[in-house]
């Protein structure tokens, strides 16, 4: 999810001018000769199924956190990707406690019955951002899907962002006291040190001294690397349960990759980008992932056009920020496929400041010289764009609007946008001009 709004006001650049090489009326142009309508037809998403066809890692963003037509199309593109293509896993900008009990449900484990009960652990501000109505008919559908398959067939569906210290920490203890008592005490010692960043991460009431707080990465290091070995040799044994080892590894993985983040957020003893941190680490979780499910292995993504779009095109890129989209495509070159998604006005499902309830709020129509105006201008209501096939003049770089679980409309200019190359960020982009408000499962108004 975009971070408060802090996080994207130095974003905010002057408009440039539009290519002397191409005028904006015959671009708009240009852009509706090569656009593909879009309808409700599952036929529609075919150009996508194309694409994909030879991707290892296929990445669907979003350029809010809260519009219908954003999580319905991703689904629906995601359910082709499963059936026709054998897409193996969804990943998602979540977490992974709480995604690992939708997991849980999708592949018919557990205790819960209905798609609701298995979301309930995404409490959390934004909890809309999975506790929605286009999600929990998606878990339905893929615990359907599953339900007709061989257990070691079925698809996954698990989180890969960072905001669990505390959840993974419990867990990393509790499974190792089952599986290595003398390891879990070692574990247990070494995390004392997380009291340094959050206090309610201690077990006692002994005190946590600077020398703690500043030899805590190493500590959690230490943690990981004794998990890792653990698992590697527990998983060679006859009847493992990978996926629980695999949890585990996972969850220790959160914890050293948070305390960095978190080292890098507060300022802690030095840090570096916690941006930074927070995609290398969605990004060594897909590689965790991939490992996991084999060599073979086919995933589909789920997060925010800013994490999965390439931040070179960005103006991210030039303030030294990188992201999932990146990353991936740095390792996997034409195994990657990067889709994005924008709007031009409608409503949305957001929250006014940081920790507020969530609510539906007017988009307003976007500003002159960004891409969703020009798409807009084409006057067409949705489309599909080919970027690796983009109309002269598209590359030329221009405002690309990103609302994350905040919206700030009073502020939207220095808030909301920033300068992209959209061709360079995306290999396809799905334009709806007119969107409506995601709708939550809990209540409009609700504290989170």
């Amino acid at each position: 999810m975009l971070r408060p709004a802090s996080a994207v006001l130095a974003l905010g650049v002057l408009i440039g001018p539009c290519s002397a090489q191409t005028s904006p009326a015959a671009l708009v142009a240009a852009v509706r000769s090569a656009a593909l309508p879009l309808s409700e037809l599952p036929q529609s998403y075919d150009p996508v199924l194309r694409a994909a066809a030879q991707a290892k890692l296929v990445l669907i963003g979003e350029a809010t956190h809260g519009t219908h037509e954003f999580y319905r199309t991703r689904a629906e593109i995601t359910k082709r990707l499963i059936t026709e293509q054998g897409f193996d896993a969804v990943v998602v900008e979540g977490d992974w406690p709480d995604a690992r009990r939708v997991n849980r449900f999708v592949r018919l484990e557990g205790t819960d019955r209905t798609p609701e009960q298995a979301l309930s652990d995404f409490g959390r501000f934004p909890r809309w951002l999975w506790r929605n109505t286009v999600v929990r008919d998606f878990v339905a559908w893929q615990r359907i899907l599953n339900s007709r398959l061989p257990r070691e067939t079925r698809t996954a569906f698990y989180g890969m962002d960072l905001y669990s210290l505390p959840t993974s920490r419990v867990e990393v203890l509790r499974n190792l006291t089952s599986l290595d008592p003398g390891l879990a005490q070692r574990a247990r010692s070494r995390y004392h040190c997380l009291a340094a960043i959050d206090p309610t991460l201690q077990d006692d009431l002994a005190q946590t001294d600077i020398e703690d707080a500043q030899t805590c990465g190493q500590n959690v290091d230490n943690v990981f690397a004794d998990v890792r070995q653990l698992v590697a040799e527990r998983g060679r044994r006859p009847g493992a349960d990978r996926e629980a080892l695999f949890n585990l590894e996972q969850n220790a993985r959160v914890v050293k990759n948070a305390v960095a983040y978190e080292r890098a957020s507060l300022d802690l003893f030095g840090g570096g980008s916690s941006w930074n941190i927070r995609d290398q680490h969605m990004a060594e979780t897909l590689e965790a992932v991939r490992t996991h499910l084999g060599p073979d292995a086919r995933v589909v993504v789920w997060a925010h056009n800013s994490h999965l779009g390439d931040a070179r095109a960005t103006e991210m890129g030039r303030h030294g920020e990188l992201n999932v989209g990146q990353l991936v495509r740095q390792r996997y070159g034409a195994g990657a496929l990067l889709v994005g998604m924008t709007t031009h006005t409608g409503t949305v499902t957001a929250a006014p400041e940081w920790d507020a309830p969530a609510q539906q709020m007017p988009v307003r129509p976007a500003l002159a010289g960004s891409y969703e105006r020009l798409f807009h201008d084409t006057g067409l209501p949705s489309f599909l764009l080919d970027l690796r096939r983009a109309p002269q003049g598209l590359a030329q770089e221009r405002l690309e609007r990103a609302i994350g679980v905040q919206y700030l409309p009073g502020t939207e200019r220095v808030s909301h946008y920033f300068q992209a190359s959209l061709p360079r960020q995306f290999d396809l982009v799905l334009h709806f001009d007119v969107t409506r408000a995601l709708q939550p499962l809990d209540p409009a108004g609700t504290s989170p």
